[in-house]
């Protein structure tokens, strides 16, 4: 894994010397790590860390972060809102290893509904491609979606009783399921994060 040393070291006014010094290696190995040219071991990167007193989330760049602009309802009625400029969010994640960070969305689950496949809390990554449409790699799968209401759900998607019909169904068997709702867009959930695996970035 790439780590941004520097910016860490920059933001407590700490040399890489200072670094060096407190983990007992040379200055010249701290470098190459703060260049991206040597990757530490598991052990030493603990040691960083302890040294520096950071978590693993401040030491990953930019690129290998994941914004979080919002809601997905599972039961709890959420609508579409992204009031964030571009990369930026409620707050930002650290990328899974699963998947490229490039074009990629996480939304919070709200509600009960998915239960016990999506819990409140957990995320959820998707990649829309365009603003309407359902792609066909979409139906039967566990979707993040928009009704024509501007509400946004995670649900499973099937096809409905009449074209440009689709329903909306919950796992949780307690839970409401969503039958002929016209759907402005749909992207199939491409990995789910439980919340105790989050790791916040900012």
């Amino acid at each position: 894994m790439e780590i941004d040393l520097k910016s860490a070291l920059k933001r407590r006014g700490m040399s890489q010397q200072q670094l060096a010094d407190a983990i007992d290696v040379s200055k010249g190995y701290i470098s190459e790590i703060a260049s991206g040219k040597k990757r530490p071991s598991i052990e030493t990167l603990e040691q960083i860390l302890d040294a520096i007193d950071a978590d693993i989330a401040e030491i990953i760049p930019t690129r290998h972060v994941i914004a979080v602009p919002g809601y997905v309802g599972a039961g709890a009625e959420v609508y579409l809102s992204d009031p964030y400029p571009k990369g930026e969010g409620m707050y930002k994640v650290a990328c899974p290893p699963q998947i490229t960070p490039h074009s990629v969305v996480a939304v919070e689950v709200r509600g009960e509904s998915m239960e016990p496949v999506f819990s409140e809390g957990d995320l959820l990554f998707y990649t829309r491609n365009g603003d309407h449409g359902v792609p066909s790699e979409a139906i039967g799968r566990k979707c993040v979606a928009e009704t024509e209401d501007g509400k946004v759900w995670v649900k499973q998607l099937k096809i409905g009783t009449a074209p440009g019909l689709f329903n909306l169904l919950s796992i949780n068997p307690a839970a409401t399921n969503m039958l002929d709702v016209r759907v402005k867009w749909a992207a199939p959930v491409r990995l789910h994060l439980p919340k105790e695996f989050v790791k916040r970035v900012e």
